[in-house]
């Protein structure tokens, strides 16, 4: 089955966020991406709502439950006690936990699994005792005993970090080469008993291959290159045209 697409708002909601004004509208296009066939919506609420706002989030639920209760609210972000809140109030289906610094620009490293077991399983606990499922963000190396370890803490699925991959759009080999590795790391993470998700820097042009590396994989959430693509084609087109990118027919 081809990966499902979830859409980031987090740079909609940036570009609203340049004026005291409520447009762009992040639950307006939220919906167009939603009636285009995207699973889900995706937001990372950081501590100085730079982008996406703690306001925005019972808007974007009650979209989801009261329009296309099929999709999905994934909500991602570092687990102190503020986001842990946001996620008992707000109910996503998906929780991505990833090891930000709340001052850095954008995730950019999975979590490191040894040193971070002990938070991760108060953590994990935490949401799954709500009935949530919890992804973890993960390097793309195929490390057995941490991906186990994953899993051991309550994971329910990793999230593959693929900004390296996306940054080598200009070295198609080095494309192949870190698309074959974060196809091994995918592999083992199956094995060990979790789900795959991917996502940063994926684009039309350089989801095919990832998808063909990795077979089973069931999410990618896009938010840079999918709104920078809707400023040209619109986003109900944009969807579109990243649903085919991950094989799905439209």
């Amino acid at each position: 089955m081809p990966a499902k697409l979830s859409v980031n708002l987090n740079a909609i909601a940036m570009l609203r966020n340049r004026r005291d004004l409520p447009w762009p509208s992040v639950t307006n296009l939220g919906r167009i991406a939603l009636a285009a066939g995207a699973s889900g919506l995706t937001v990372h609420p950081r501590p100085d709502q730079r982008h996406i706002r703690f306001s925005d989030l019972q808007p974007i639920r009650a979209l989801i439950d009261g329009e296309f209760p099929q999709a999905e609210f994934n909500i991602e972000g570092f687990p102190q006690e503020d986001f842990l809140r946001l996620v008992e109030e707000h109910r996503p289906d998906q929780v991505t936990l990833v090891p930000d610094d709340p001052a850095q620009a954008t995730s950019d490293h999975g979590w490191d699994f040894r040193k971070d077991r002990e938070l991760l399983l108060r953590v994990v606990g935490r949401i799954k005792a709500l009935g949530l499922r919890v992804s973890l963000f993960a390097d793309g190396e195929p490390d057995r005993e941490a991906l186990s370890i994953a899993r051991e803490v309550g994971a329910d699925r990793i999230e593959l970090y693929t900004g390296p991959y996306g940054g080598c759009h200009a070295d198609p080999a080095e494309a192949v080469r870190l698309a074959d590795r974060l196809g091994e790391t995918a592999a083992v993470a199956l094995d060990v008993g979790l789900g795959v998700n991917a996502g940063h820097d994926l684009t039309v042009a350089n989801l095919p291959m990832l998808a063909a590396r990795i077979p089973h994989l069931a999410e990618v959430s896009i938010g840079h290159g999918l709104t920078a693509d809707a400023l040209e084609y619109g986003m109900a087109e944009t969807v579109r045209r990243f649903r085919r990118a991950c094989g799905q027919t439209v």
